[in-house]
């Protein structure tokens, strides 16, 4: 069973499955890698999920403000040996929660064109392919996604 776990980027697991996320997306990236690992900094995040099978931690996500109502989802990562099994969707749906939790509307996050399942995951959860935002304006290799964040019916 997967359990979410609620922590910060000093987290040692969160440390080391991003260390892991970057040398795929190094390997992904090619000489672009560079450029997007400078906004890819964990200094400081204070709203990170990790994912555990067990005791195995197997995946992670962060989010951080992007604006007064808005959520970046910054560092998805779910081990290779372990995806394919909603891990991802069950970080997303967490982040998006505590988003929520925090007062704010939707999410928006920028991926890699050279990372199709990551495209697909955020299709599949509802985000929507908007205009690259930011520092990813002018960068060619990037897709932006946004969601609006629906709140509990009561």
């Amino acid at each position: 069973m997967i359990t979410i776990n609620r922590t910060d980027s000093d987290h040692p697991h969160f440390r080391e499955l991003v260390r892991q996320l970057d040398l795929d997306l190094a390997e992904r990236d090619g000489k672009d890698h560079a450029f997007y690992a400078q906004f890819n900094k964990v200094d400081m995040i204070k709203h990170v999920v990790l994912a555990y099978d067990g005791d195995k931690p197997v995946g992670c996500g962060a989010i951080k403000p992007y604006g007064a109502d808005t959520m970046e989802v910054k560092r998805m990562y779910v081990l290779p040996g372990d995806r394919g099994k909603g891990i991802a969707t069950t970080i997303l749906t967490a982040l998006e929660q505590w988003s929520m939790e925090l007062s704010c509307e939707k999410c928006i996050l920028e991926t890699g064109k050279r990372q199709p399942e990551a495209i697909r995951l955020y299709q599949k959860n509802g985000y929507r392919v908007i205009p690259n935002y930011g520092q990813y304006v002018n960068a060619g290799n990037s897709v932006c996604f946004e969601k609006e964040l629906e709140k509990p019916a009561y």
